[in-house]
């Protein structure tokens, strides 16, 4: 038997290690944004979101106010924002810019669209098709399969991120497989459509293998996005992930650059 004090003791660790690693990423991300190496990328930049107000998404909940902000301050600046695709298939120009979401928070629909939309900018969400199949599995606050069929009929691109949102870097070859080939085809059967464009869970060049890419082109896509710029597998597109501690001086750098070899490790 457990004695209370150790149980106690356990319950505060879990607590603080969050509160812990985030304020170490806080303290990396502002570190970054003053010192960090500048690298222009000629053909745009992909900008990963996750949620917007919503805390159980942690270090990756922006505030709605700010992603309007963001969004605002990006086109003051000169950016142009176009389709991932543009992007990811090697036609950007410098100053574009591409919006992504992970996952299918609730927020996507509630608080993105309508600023997405007030803009006129193209944007991708990338679906765990396991949540929507079988609410209850994953996380509490995602969208139903109702909710990003209205999305993909407004013209928004719906993207893979899987069945179970596994680590694919922890996961053998026919468990890749499956993972790909299963989601694409459920996103088929709800939308009509079959994606091309798949986004690795985590997204970090050690949640990726080999195995796993030979896997998502013979599932059929065409395009897998990953996370940091520099350090991304082979074959991936990178993207820039944008997170809650991310003011004005943090989200400028990041257009610029600074967090090209920087991977979210939490």
């Amino acid at each position: 038997m457990i004695p209370g004090p150790v149980k106690s003791l356990a319950r505060t660790v879990g607590l603080t290690r969050p509160r812990v690693a985030a304020a170490r990423m806080a303290c990396e991300r502002a570190t970054l944004a003053v010192a960090g190496t500048r690298r222009e990328l000629s053909g745009g930049r992909i900008l990963c979101y996750h949620s917007l107000g919503q805390p159980e998404c942690g270090v990756n909940d922006v505030a709605p106010g700010r992603f309007r902000h963001q969004i605002e301050l990006a086109l003051r600046l000169g950016y142009r924002f176009v389709p991932a695709a543009t992007i990811a298939e090697g036609n950007g120009e410098p100053w574009d810019l591409a919006i992504t979401f992970d996952d299918g928070w609730r927020s996507v629909l509630d608080a993105a669209e309508p600023i997405l939309r007030d803009h006129g900018i193209p944007w991708t969400l990338f679906v765990v098709s396991g949540w929507l199949d079988r609410p209850g599995t994953g996380p509490r606050g995602v969208l139903g399969w109702r909710e990003i069929e209205a999305l993909a009929s407004a013209g928004v691109e719906i993207g893979s991120h899987s069945v179970t949102h596994p680590d694919f870097g922890r996961i053998g070859a026919d468990g890749a497989a499956e993972e790909l080939d299963a989601s694409r085809r459920a996103i088929g059967a709800r939308l009509g459509i079959r994606p091309d464009s798949f986004a690795i869970p985590l997204g970090q060049s050690a949640n990726w293998t080999p195995a796993a890419a030979r896997a998502a082109q013979q599932a059929g896509y065409r395009i897998v996005y990953a996370q940091a710029v520099e350090t991304r597998p082979l074959g991936t597109v990178g993207r820039s992930f944008v997170t809650h501690f991310d003011n004005d001086l943090v989200f400028g750098a990041l257009l610029k650059g600074a967090y090209d070899a920087w991977e979210e490790w939490t």
